[in-house]
């Protein structure tokens, strides 16, 4: 039996690991657009503002595939997946057979269309190609004004991340507010008075509509109301999107994403999916939807491995869970946190003096969001009780306490962090 995975990122990964934990000696080949290196891509931020340095963004060493015993084919994108035939083509033609296939292939930053895309200072902020060329261009002293475009989660890192080289940044996001889709209206106004206090200009309800040029390089834009920003770099942060164009050619089924079971199995038995490209279950919301998180993708990675070699596993469903930092401050986004309406009990906590918020959403008698401005400690906490759909009907009143431990949330959850004994959901 022969394994393929097309990808080279978090969920590869774990598709490898879980692999070689059950069968050492399975033929395994990855084939891959990218090159050899593979890197944590949430570390990009770090990378490009100054913290570590590139060695750092290794998520597996260079030995990892000789290691594992894979055969890997780098910067060869697949072009054509053909599932009756059980064979991949590559952009070079080269016809592969596989008996079992996992699709690992992410998602590519969404970037309008528009003249200038390709002038120098031009970029997204996805990829470690995206980091040299931003910190190639710093240290070259060719920045001082960057616009980034998105004030989503991408968006936000890339903003901090430049402010920690010192440019100066100019934010342009659509919606009304910044991290509309992680944060309520009192959370996201924190975090932008956050920048604003950092020197950050925020305009919402506004995009890039025109990029300016000037002898091959970025020199500004203007926007949809005809202000124009001078700028020497320009970032596309808006969002990602899966990377679902091979997956749908080869007839299998695609929504946002390329739709799995709880076992990572597509429309088609011996293809699977993994990561950001994957429309998996979320247990939150009780249906499935892309979550373009790492640690979904390397879990999701590794239950499909497992899969593809005959050890049964079944996805427990992932929580959306992100993490940023503006200006020194934390916040951490899980699950539904922006959520409200008929349905939902919201608690909040608020502290500006100390640069604090907490907000906790309640859906019946269990905790399906939180966000957490400045003190972040408790969560793990607030995660375990989520995930494992934990009755805290007689615990809400200390649910929003500093002094948050084990000792203030049900006991059956309580057995479950310390022995490892189940709980009922």
């Amino acid at each position: 039996m022969s394994i393929t995975i097309v990808g080279n990122s978090a969920a590869a990964v774990g598709a490898i690991e879980a692999i070689r934990e059950i069968d050492r000696d399975v033929a395994i080949q990855v084939v891959t657009a990218e090159g050899p290196a593979i890197y944590s891509r949430p570390l990009i931020s770090h990378y490009v503002g100054g913290e570590i340095d590139q060695g750092r963004l290794a998520y597996r060493p260079p030995s990892f595939y000789e290691a594992h015993n894979v055969q890997a084919l780098f910067e060869e994108p697949v072009t054509a997946l053909d599932p009756a035939g059980h064979t991949i083509t590559t952009d070079r033609g080269r016809l592969l057979a596989y008996d079992q296939l996992l699709l690992a292939v992410g998602g590519s930053p969404i970037v309008p269309p528009m003249p200038g895309l390709e002038l120098e200072g031009v970029v997204t902020f996805a990829t470690l190609g995206d980091a040299a060329a931003i910190d190639r261009l710093i240290g070259a002293g060719r920045v001082s004004h960057a616009v980034v475009v998105g004030g989503g989660m991408i968006g936000i890192k890339a903003t901090d991340a430049l402010l920690k080289r010192g440019v100066g940044v100019t934010m342009v996001e659509l919606a009304p507010r910044i991290l509309i889709r992680a944060l309520d209206e009192q959370g996201a106004a924190m975090m932008t008075d956050l920048f604003k206090g950092a020197g950050v200009r925020v305009l919402t309800e506004n995009t890039v509509a025109e990029i300016v040029p000037q002898d091959g390089r970025v020199a500004g834009v203007v926007l949809q109301d005809g202000q124009r920003l001078d700028c020497d770099l320009l970032v596309f942060g808006i969002g990602v999107r899966p990377n679902v164009a091979l997956a749908r050619e080869a007839g299998l089924e695609v929504d946002r994403g390329v739709v799995v079971d709880r076992a990572m199995r597509t429309s088609d038995p011996s293809i699977y999916a993994a990561g950001d490209v994957a429309e998996a279950y979320d247990l939150v919301v009780d249906l499935n939807r892309t979550v373009a998180i790492w640690p979904n993708a390397y879990r999701q990675g590794a239950i499909a491995g497992a899969q593809m070699v005959g050890q049964p596993r079944q996805d427990q469903g992932g929580i959306a869970m992100n993490a940023i930092e503006v200006a020194g401050v934390p916040c951490v986004a899980i699950g539904e946190g922006n959520a409200e309406g008929d349905g939902y009990d919201v608690l909040t906590r608020s502290s500006p003096e100390r640069r604090q918020y907490r907000r906790l959403v309640l859906e019946g008698n269990r905790l399906v969001g939180v966000i957490l401005v400045g003190n972040i400690s408790h969560a793990g906490i607030y995660t375990g009780l989520i995930r494992y759909r934990v009755d805290i009907s007689a615990h809400r009143d200390s649910l929003l306490s500093d002094r948050l431990s084990l000792l203030s949330v049900p006991e059956d959850y309580r057995k479950h962090v310390v022995r490892g004994q189940g709980i009922e959901v």
